[in-house]
């Protein structure tokens, strides 16, 4: 009995460290295609989001102040910094590369979508938000940023 529950740990064991590695893949920091931001992707409870770490240009010229979330349709969000903005949340990792069910905010333009994630290589990600189904959309490909 003690080697059979030794044998089913020394080959389950692994495969569960696998699929945990696989998951966290897309953790770590992330340009736009523009390389005007950059992100920080993380997990917490079993679930990824990103955060804005970074910004080209994170002061407004009009007020130079740090530019702010104006265009969110709550007003009483309409304050808040853009940078360390949590603007991806709940994706789940499907274990086939892909993140999915979670949704992507844009503060350009105060609107959010649905989104997926796939890891295209260990340094480039497609990030798709949509609206209703995918082929309704706009793809972004994200390249990992240095630590």
């Amino acid at each position: 009995m003690k080697k059979t529950i030794f044998l089913l740990f020394t080959i389950i064991a692994p495969i569960l460290l696998a699929a945990q590695t696989d998951a966290d893949a897309v953790t770590g920091l992330w340009y736009n295609e523009e390389k005007d931001a950059r992100f920080r992707i993380y997990e917490e409870d079993g679930k990824y989001f990103a955060k804005i770490v970074w910004l080209e240009e994170p002061i407004d010229p009009e007020t130079d102040e740090p530019k702010l979330d104006d265009e969110n349709p709550d007003e009483d969000l309409q304050d808040r910094p853009i940078k360390g903005l949590v603007f991806m949340k709940d994706f789940v990792y499907d274990g086939d590369g892909e993140w999915e069910d979670g949704e992507i905010y844009d503060p350009k333009s105060g609107k959010t979508y649905d989104c997926y994630i796939e890891m295209k290589s260990p340094d480039k990600l497609k990030v798709r938000g949509y609206i209703g189904i995918s082929l309704l959309g706009r793809t972004q490909y994200w390249t990992r940023a240095e630590e």
